[in-house]
């Protein structure tokens, strides 16, 4: 049960005694939030600020008439106006304590929306197959695949999507990369710098992890792709009859790998679509045509870039795409001078692949280096839905790992960063995932492979697991008591400010999900859990300085019961955040230079 929308619809119901022809448009800006300060009360209202107007009353009036007429409810301890026109709202204990039994009842399925009907697609990691996977690949995936579990935990239908850029010049690049180490497979006598300088723009890709690529390409095409150019050192001559296969092959190589660090992230997709697929399906000509037939589409030439004018630069008439129409700042070229498609005329194609699906919102995890990109990406779904379907972007900023303060040095199988399978290695799946939440996916972040592993207050990871870890062996301790059971327990007993502050954080985690999936952002599970984990954590040690709250008395089996109760439904809200963050819930730490079970009864 949602507490927050069960107040909500009860001020309605006030208001619509007041104000009876509201109309739905003010009904929909009116909010039952938490206040800023917990002292304030449990929830607070807006309604009399929003409908003053239309009841023909001064703000702080109103409030005063809503104030009366929600005092009366069962379940309303008080209602205090507050400011210009805000409604503070009090809950009464019986209230709160009310809700354990409804986690109980709902498992790790409490905070679970009903269905909304909504489709929506999130495309997510969608890194270039030029290489390993880097540790900011991999804040985007912890981000892109938490935020589809919280889309789907508001109600969300949710499809996960990785789109393989696999058409474009670095996929090029790549491809005479991969074919230099078949030629150093099969002993060929070029040398790295000589076959550098036959490629156009060098040899971009140089890291160890292509190795293995050559020597697979040999196992599978012997010397069939090197005759006769390449055996004899006479230069590049001839690429049409390696290029394409070498570059399927190799991509195919490269999205194995790629798929098997997100498997060690625990990320999954539905979906992988191919760039190259969606081209050679007309996807664009389509985008095209639908644009064209609006008007959309027209030959121009674009005015020169501001700031320094590239030497590059030369006037020249192109095929636009009108994106001012929809808000972007200049219009958008959709071909190249030799009559392919444009990155973002590809990037048209692939948004129309998704529309046709059916989806009714699009989101995207890009890097902080995309965000340039997205008025124009807006404007294209804009026109090619008819504005039927949104399009949000989620930007993320980069990570620095550091050890003890200081920068990790690069991997030398990568050649130029830290792979996102050596993080893993180094501290594990759940402290990656959860430390890549602490943050705002558009902050900067700081990994320190040192800090995530410690023991203390300051590690978020140690801090909410440990939380768990003490849920757990209390449940232990009493037997692992039927949830069932605990959930007949006389509640009146929990009477503790520590124990009713808990249970309000437990009842706040519907609300959670509905408002971070509404801001897209997955940051505020983690926020929710350090705090949960908190309040759980100051009751343990009341415990320590008041026998009374202890969770297990023996001469006390009714106030027993009631603990567990409050245990048990704390554990079970602690594994359904963390099951949105992919994270793993312990059922015991050790301490790491005993080796001792840390979370005793």
């Amino acid at each position: 049960m949602d507490i927050f929308a069960a107040l909500r619809a009860r001020v309605l119901d006030a208001l619509a005694g007041i104000l009876p022809d509201a109309p739905e448009e003010l009904r929909r800006r009116i909010t039952v939030e938490p206040p800023r300060e917990a002292a304030h009360g449990d929830m607070a209202t807006n309604a009399a600020m929003v409908a003053a107007k239309a009841a023909g009353m001064a703000p702080p009036r109103l409030a005063a008439e809503l104030a009366a007429r929600l005092s009366a409810l069962p379940e309303v301890d008080s209602a205090s106006p507050a400011g210009p026109g805000f409604l503070n709202l009090r809950l009464k204990p019986s209230f709160l304590r009310a809700q354990i039994p409804l986690i109980l009842a709902a498992g790790e399925d409490y905070g679970q929306a009903p269905p909304t009907g909504r489709r929506v697609n999130v495309e997510y990691v969608s890194a270039n197959p030029t290489g390993p996977m880097h540790v900011g690949h991999g804040r985007g995936a912890v981000v892109g695949d938490a935020l589809a579990s919280l889309l789907a935990k508001a109600g969300h239908e949710v499809v996960r999507e990785y789109y393989i850029n696999d058409a474009g010049a670095q996929v090029q690049a790549l491809a005479y990369a991969a074919y230099w180490r078949y030629l150093q497979a099969l002993g060929t006598g070029m040398t790295e710098e000589e076959y550098a300088q036959l490629i156009p723009g060098g040899l971009q890709y140089r890291g160890d992890y292509l190795i293995p690529v050559g020597e697979a390409l040999v196992a599978h095409y012997g010397d069939s792709l090197a005759e006769p150019h390449a055996l004899h050192g006479i230069g590049m001559a001839g690429p049409d009859r390696w290029f394409e296969p070498v570059r399927a092959f190799t991509v195919q190589a490269m999205m194995r790998s790629i798929r098997e660090d997100l498997a060690a992230l625990g990320v999954r997709h539905d979906v992988f679509v191919s760039e190259a697929e969606r081209i050679a399906a007309g996807d664009l000509e389509r985008a095209e045509a639908i644009l064209a037939a609006q008007g959309l589409i027209y030959r121009g030439v674009l005015e020169p870039p501001k700031g320094k004018l590239p030497e590059d630069w030369e006037p020249r008439e192109q095929v636009l795409f009108r994106a001012t129409a929809f808000g972007d700042d200049i219009d958008r070229p959709l071909r190249k001078s030799d009559g392919s498609g444009t990155y973002f005329a590809n990037d048209i194609a692939n948004h129309l692949h998704k529309i046709e699906r059916g989806f009714d919102e699009l989101v995207h995890v890009w890097g902080a280096d995309h965000g340039g990109y997205v008025k124009r990406i807006k404007a294209a779904v804009a026109a090619l839905s008819g504005g039927r379907v949104s399009v949000d972007v989620v930007l993320t900023q980069i990570v620095h790992v550091l050890k003890g303060g200081q920068p990790v040095r690069m991997s030398k199988r990568a050649g130029s960063y830290v792979t996102l399978a050596d993080l893993i290695e180094e501290v594990g799946r759940d402290a990656v995932r959860f430390t890549m939440l602490t943050r705002k996916a558009d902050a900067q972040m700081e990994f320190d492979l040192e800090r995530v592993v410690e023991q203390s207050r300051d590690n978020p990871v140690f801090y909410v697991q440990y939380a768990h870890a003490r849920v757990r062996s209390v449940l232990r301790a009493a037997g692992e008591p039927d949830p069932a059971r605990l959930a007949g327990a006389d509640l009146d007993r929990l009477t503790d400010p520590a124990e009713l502050a808990l249970i309000r954080r437990l009842t706040l985690w519907p609300r959670t999900v509905e408002a971070a999936a509404a801001a897209r952002e997955p940051h505020r599970i983690a926020f929710y859990l350090n705090d949960l984990a908190a309040d759980f954590h100051l009751l343990w040690n009341r415990g320590r300085e008041d026998a009374t709250l202890r969770f297990i008395r023996a001469e006390d089996p009714a106030g027993t019961e009631a603990r567990l109760a409050l245990v048990a439904a704390t554990g079970m809200v602690l594994r359904s955040a963390l099951g949105v963050m992919g994270v793993t819930p312990v059922e015991e730490l050790r301490d790491e230079r005993q080796g001792e079970a840390v979370a005793r009864v």
